[in-house]
This record gives C-alpha cells, structure tokens and sequence, in this order.
C-alpha cells in the first residue's frame, strides 16, 4: 500500500500510434519516466517572411511550425531485480521497449515485402508506404498530431548477454498542421481541436494593464 494514498495519480507523456483512416488505436507507448523539460519552438509563417510587400506585413498564411524536442529515460534495473516477475527485462532487458519507439519510423515489414512482390512483377509506380498517424499526448490539453523528425538512442548500460538496460532515447517531432494533411483527415480535426484549445487556455490569461508598462494609453 502507498504510503501517501490521497497523493494525486501522475499522469504518463507517451506517444499513440492510430489508423489515419478509422481512428482505431494501434499501440501505446508510455514514457516509463516524463522528461525534466520539454523544448517547443515555432517558425512563423508570415506573408512580409516569404516576401510579401508592406501592406501584407501582419498576415500569416498559417499556422507555425511547431517543432518538440524532449529526452526520455528507459530503465530496466529494478525489473532485473525480480527476474521472475518479469522475464522480458530478464531475458531481453529495454529492447522491447526501444523497439516499440523504433519501429514508429519503420515502414511494416508486410508492406515492405509487398512493394518487393510488386517491383520483381515488374510494376513501374510503387505508391510510397503510408504509416499510422502519431499522436504526443502531453497531458488532455495537447494531444497533438506529429512526425518524428529526429531520433537517437544513447545505451548506457548492459547486462551480461548485452542487452541494453539503461538509454536515454531523444526524440524530434513537428506537429502536423491543416498545412500539412487533407482537410477530412484525421490528423486535421486532431490539431483544430490543440489549436482550439490553446485559444480557449489563452482567453484564461488575465493580461495585465497599461499602467503596468509605464504608460497610460497608446500614443
């Protein structure tokens, strides 16, 4: 038993891999400890940057460019410890875990081996291989539809046999914007509806007052 049973549950980050047509969930990855920090930077996207004239100083053509950056910890060595209560970490230490992160950027194996079947048929347009739609979920305020743009895995620790039992995983991401998906598509109502709340979040803020900043009006 805890020994703090009224200390509020804490909330895993991770990342939710769905049909891009039907929505259904296809796996979820937990982040097994949420990162210390989270870097988000954004690239405007202003008509007078892309070289407009001055009349069009202050229009955007869209959303910016929202790019994510964290680092994740995977750990195995309090699982070694009960070795029967937990034979993955025994037997294979973190790679199940790497692997279920590695794979987002695999195209399936299945569609690989039928693009080949199609190549030696002798077929001349292959259409490129579709994944499923990844989603950041950082708490019910951003659920957000991204691409992994950056990933890398630093191993720091191995068990006898090798197995990886210590990494850090670092990750880039860029959220897909109503820029970058088909108006119907799933991925297009997934960000109207981060965007949304960011305005709803936003008209929360109580701003502050003219005098706060040295003036009384604008001149």
């Amino acid at each position: 038993m805890s020994s703090f049973p009224n200390s509020p549950r804490l909330l895993k980050g991770g990342i939710v891999l769905i049909d891009p047509v039907s929505a259904v969930v296809q796996r979820i990855i937990s982040l097994q400890y949420n990162p210390d920090t989270l870097n988000r930077s954004f690239q405007i996207k202003g008509v007078a940057a892309e070289g407009g004239d001055r009349s069009d100083a202050l229009r955007l053509t869209g959303p910016p460019v929202e790019s994510i950056k964290l680092d994740a910890e995977i750990d195995a060595i309090d699982q070694l410890e009960f070795p029967d209560q937990n034979p993955d970490a025994a037997q294979s230490g973190i790679q199940p875990q790497l692997a279920a992160l590695e794979t987002i950027i695999y195209p399936a194996n299945s569609q690989i081996q039928s693009n080949l079947a199609l190549a030696q048929a002798g077929t001349l347009e292959i259409v490129p291989m579709e994944s499923p739609l990844v989603l950041f979920i950082w708490s019910k305020n951003r659920v957000i539809p991204v691409r992994l743009t950056d990933f890398s895995i630093t191993e720091e620790a191995f068990d006898t046999q090798l197995n990886p039992i210590r990494a850090k995983v670092s990750i880039g991401m860029r959220v897909l914007t109503v820029d970058d998906l088909p108006s119907d598509h799933k991925g297009t109502s997934l960000f109207m509806a981060y965007h949304q709340q960011k305005e709803r979040l936003a008209a929360r803020n109580r701003g502050g007052a003219l005098s706060g900043l040295g003036i009384t009006n604008i001149p």
